[in-house]
């Protein structure tokens, strides 16, 4: 059927992962991700199944967590103390559920900028990189439009990683609270 492969965990699982994070001295996950994610914080608020501030604290470091909650190659993990003797915490999976969990409470809604610059900017490219950079920079105030080669917003999230892996409708879910924020997609346009 196409359909995502990985299943969500069930909140007792869920927490049982959150718990095993030992918020080190030194967490070492910090370094393993590129983002530079704050794993301890948004696995103890999800532990405490505080799940504004896990967004809030996930969203602070990350723009996308529901795509790289799915497709991340999770350095992190690998990093992760535990793993040294265990299975290391399931920081992956736990991202990805704090982004579902924030979109069923209506944690993740649009939230165009108070004021707006004046200013007009064109992203070229609407992958991962080209939709982080609108975000930034429609939050920052500026008037952006996001130019496509393609005849859909997406790029390699949408045309280079599968159904199974992430589901289209996560890309569509995220792309309509752009156009509520403010951002304007042009696909069809080689620049």
């Amino acid at each position: 059927d196409y359909k995502e492969i990985y299943e969500p965990f069930s909140g007792e699982k869920l927490n049982h992962q959150a718990a095993r994070c030992m918020d080190c001295g030194v967490p070492f996950c910090h370094n393993g991700c590129p983002l530079g994610n704050v794993i301890p914080e948004f696995n103890d608020a999800v532990y405490n199944q505080e799940w504004g501030q896990a967004i809030s604290i996930l969203r602070s470091t990350n723009n996308f967590p529901e795509f790289t909650g799915r497709i991340c190659p999770a350095p992190c993990e690998a990093s992760c103390v535990l793993g040294i003797n265990k299975d290391p915490v399931a920081i992956e999976l736990i991202e990805k559920s704090i982004a579902e969990k924030a979109y069923e409470l209506g944690l993740i809604t649009a939230n165009p900028p108070a004021k707006r610059t004046g200013k007009k900017v064109a992203v070229v490219g609407s992958g991962p990189a080209g939709l982080a950079a609108a975000d930034q920079l429609n939050q920052a105030g500026h008037e952006v439009t996001v130019f496509e080669k393609n005849s859909a917003i997406g790029g390699l999230l949408r045309f280079g990683i599968p159904d199974f892996k992430l589901s289209k409708t996560v890309i569509d879910r995220r792309l309509e609270i752009f156009l509520d924020e403010g951002i304007n997609f042009k696909p069809n346009v080689n620049v």
